[in-house]
């Protein structure tokens, strides 16, 4: 029994030793053991070639902003405030009454007094603008500035600072792969983080024909929907190096971010003057293809190619024709469109520019004085700016011996006879309605509409208006602000 005992221990250890050998073998040479597999190395190795996302979002969304916007709308900006109304019955249904339309947006801090940038499209058009932090707290915002060419606006929270805020990076170091973070409030759900590389940069989408020559975005695959506009675009080092725009609905992450370049080149006029001048030249050009480059018999595809001169322009005073291909300015070199309408932009007008050009095989030089560049949209905003009592949504008139009998207005009642109330005007929202006799203006009494009116144009934009009005033979203080 012992034998077979003894037997049976030997050949239990053999096995033991033949298995522990084989584990050795097989583990060795895969290059693998118990110990290797229980370490986390690789994970850890792995996140060390990720940036800090987490840290980078609690470095920036302090500084960022949702932003919300009132409209009064009504007329051909209701289309614009419901693109889903049918336009049959946009042009030929029954007027419809002025509404109020609510935008949503976002913006960040540029300094700790309150200035912010915003795009143009989130802020234009607003009678009242809102800023949410991300602490929920609610500030009124007021326009400093806005730039319908790159769709950008400077904004000012009215608020007791200092606020945080985001440095403005170099958007022209940046690379197509690097990582960038976007920041925003979509669909207005909250602050959100999304984060992504640069996919290509100077990117040209024809937006509107007032972008159409600036168009020089940053696309991103970092996810922009509708509200981000407005947000930074950072990088890895919490500056920002765009401000998010637009995105392509038909695709998935293409989104769209002014370079914030742009941005710091205009800020200084937005802050001083409320708007950007432009040098003009007055030319329609175009980059040089290698089609163009063989008929013009071009040395390279360097310069922009006059396509058209705009007549009167500084342009076809100074010479130029079609064909010409503008190679320098003021002696420094211009390889494409591009350079050259950033160029000309940056110039103030009335700067007197050298303009040198390749035509029929030889180069030329013309001096140009350079306009304005024209600006339809504030051209427009100035013919449609309301003066006087409509300013509030008022029409008024002085009271004659019929409408006095009309509106049964006592003989001792004087001041301007309200006739109409514009709906969801600050006539409208203070409770003033037709039949009306305005009596005072902020203590001063009314005599006539010429009267009134020179008293309104002495109060300043957002300051408090106190009337005194006479209605359906009781009196009463009615208080709103100048919009």
């Amino acid at each position: 029994m012992r034998a077979n005992k003894k037997a049976w221990l030997l050949s239990l250890s053999a096995v033991a030793l033949a298995g522990f050998m084989a584990g050795m073998v097989f583990t060795g040479g895969s290059n693998l053991s118990s110990k290797t597999q229980a370490q986390p190395a690789p994970t850890a190795a792995a996140s060390k070639l990720l940036p800090d996302f987490a840290s980078l979002a609690e470095q920036v969304m302090p500084a960022v902003l949702a932003v919300t916007t009132e409209e009064v709308v009504g007329g051909r900006n209701l289309r614009r405030a419901h693109p889903g109304m049918d336009p049959f019955e946009f042009f030929f249904g029954r007027p419809r009454p002025r509404q109020r339309a609510i935008g949503m947006g976002s913006a960040f801090f540029i300094s700790p007094d309150g200035l912010a940038l915003t795009n143009n499209h989130v802020v234009q058009g607003a009678e009242k603008i809102f800023a949410f932090t991300t602490e929920q707290t609610r500030y009124e915002a007021k326009v400093v500035g806005r730039d319908p060419a790159t769709d950008l606006a400077l904004i000012k929270v009215q608020g007791k600072g200092p606020f945080p805020f985001l440095t403005l990076g170099d958007s022209d170091a940046l690379r197509v792969g690097e990582w960038v973070m976007a920041v925003g409030n979509p669909l207005g759900v909250g602050q959100t983080v999304t984060v992504g590389v640069v996919s290509g940069k100077g990117r040209s989408l024809n937006l509107s024909e007032e972008t159409a020559s600036f168009e020089n975005f940053i696309q991103t695959d970092a996810a922009i929907n509708r509200g981000n506009s407005g947000g930074p675009l950072v990088n890895i080092k919490g500056e920002v190096v765009g401000i998010n725009t637009a995105m392509n609905m038909a695709a998935e992450n293409m989104g769209f971010a002014v370079p914030v370049n742009t941005a710091k080149a205009i800020l200084p006029q937005l802050k001083e003057k409320g708007r950007v001048s432009r040098g003009y030249l007055g030319v329609l050009i175009s980059n040089v293809s290698q089609e163009a480059q063989d008929a013009f018999g071009l040395p390279s595809r360097e310069g922009a190619l006059v396509q058209e001169v705009t007549e009167g322009s500084p342009a076809e005073k100074a010479g130029l024709k079609h064909g010409d291909v503008i190679v320098a300015v003021n002696g420094k070199s211009v390889k494409n469109q591009r350079e050259l309408i950033d160029t000309v932009a940056s110039m103030a007008p009335g700067t007197k520019v050298q303009v040198e050009v390749i035509r029929d095989g030889k180069r030329k030089t013309f001096t140009a004085t350079l306009a304005e560049r024209p600006n339809e949209a504030w051209a427009s905003e100035k013919e449609e700016a309301r003066e006087g009592a409509s300013q509030l949504g008022l029409e008024v008139n002085d009271i004659t011996p019929a409408l006095r009998r009309r509106f049964d207005i006592p003989p001792s009642v004087n001041g301007v006879l309200v006739l109409d109330v514009e709906q969801l005007s600050p006539a409208d929202d203070a409770g003033i309605s037709p039949g009306d006799v305005i009596l005072e203006l902020n203590g001063q009494e009314v005599i006539s509409v010429e009267d009134f009116n020179k008293t309104l144009e002495k109060i300043r934009k957002g300051q408090a208006i106190r009337l005194y009005v006479w209605h359906k033979g009781s009196k009463r203080f009615v208080v709103l602000r100048k919009p």
